[in-house]
């Protein structure tokens, strides 16, 4: 009797030592990972956004000021409408230096509209994105020599913006193209007015291609005509506008090419 019972206490201490093995086995990686989410998650909900603060952002890159040689000048042809609702072309010229930041306006015979004031306010700043250059580091000098009187400034605004960027990066830009269009502040191009008359006087200068925003590549014109009825001794008569669908292509005969985007009308613009 006492030889089994030294057996059976030999085997109940061997289950014992076995199952302290089991519980001092390491647990998982997992089991860490999971603890450590979940004092995170506990950690955010105490502390809210001032705990999300605390990751770092992602950091954007700085402008950059490469000082110029010199003076860059880019220039480019810009087709307006004068008073009487006449294309006629307009020099546009910018100059580039080393400076702190001036923006100077050289305008000979245009009336200094608000409009033109905000076109190159925005060419500036879609050039300064384009180019990753500070301009605060420079000064640019805008030169509008115009045949009218009068002039919007807002259908400037892509061309001041291609000639802008050009300036700032010395490239030369092709004289047999030219761009009508207003920009936004992302570099888009918006809808103008007056594209047939414009692209009239393109075609007048010996322009090749006008780049016109899209859609507008086709327009609507109206026609007035008088239309008269005899009510017996009494005549009445009005004017109508008909309308006629118009291809800018056909009717001015230069090439019409539609641009989204003032990248799209580098493309068109930079001599390769």
């Amino acid at each position: 009797m006492s030889i089994q019972k030294i057996n059976m206490t030999k085997k109940k201490r061997g289950r014992t030592t076995r199952s302290k093995q089991v519980q001092t086995k390491k647990a998982p990686w997992t089991y860490y990972i999971s603890i450590v989410i979940l004092a995170l998650g506990i950690v955010g909900g105490i502390f809210g956004e001032e705990f999300l603060d605390i990751i770092p952002e992602e950091i954007e890159p700085r402008p950059l000021f490469i000082p110029l040689e010199g003076e860059n000048t880019a220039q480019i042809v810009v087709p307006a409408i004068d008073q009487e609702g006449n294309g006629v072309p307009t020099n546009l010229a910018v100059t580039v230096k080393d400076g702190t930041g001036k923006t100077l306006v050289d305008i000979d015979g245009l009336l200094f509209w608000t409009d033109t004031q905000n076109s190159i306010r925005m060419a500036k700043l879609v050039a300064q994105e384009q180019t990753n250059l500070d301009l605060d580091q420079y000064d640019i000098i805008y030169k509008i020599d115009a045949q009218a009187s009068l002039i919007g400034g807002e259908s400037a605004g892509a061309a001041l913006t291609i000639a802008t960027i050009a300036a700032l990066e010395n490239k030369q830009l092709r004289e047999d193209v030219v761009i009508t269009g207003t920009v936004n502040h992302d570099g888009t191009i918006g809808p103008i007015g007056g594209v047939l008359e414009k692209a009239k006087a393109a075609k007048d200068i010996g322009s090749k291609k006008i780049l016109v925003p899209l859609l507008q590549s086709r327009e609507v014109a109206y026609e007035e005509q008088e239309h008269c009825e005899t009510f017996g001794i009494m005549e009445w008569c009005t004017v109508e506008r008909i309308p006629r669908a118009v291809n800018l292509k056909e009717e001015s005969g230069i090439e019409v090419v539609e641009v989204s985007t003032i990248q799209e009308a580098l493309d068109h613009f930079y001599i390769v």
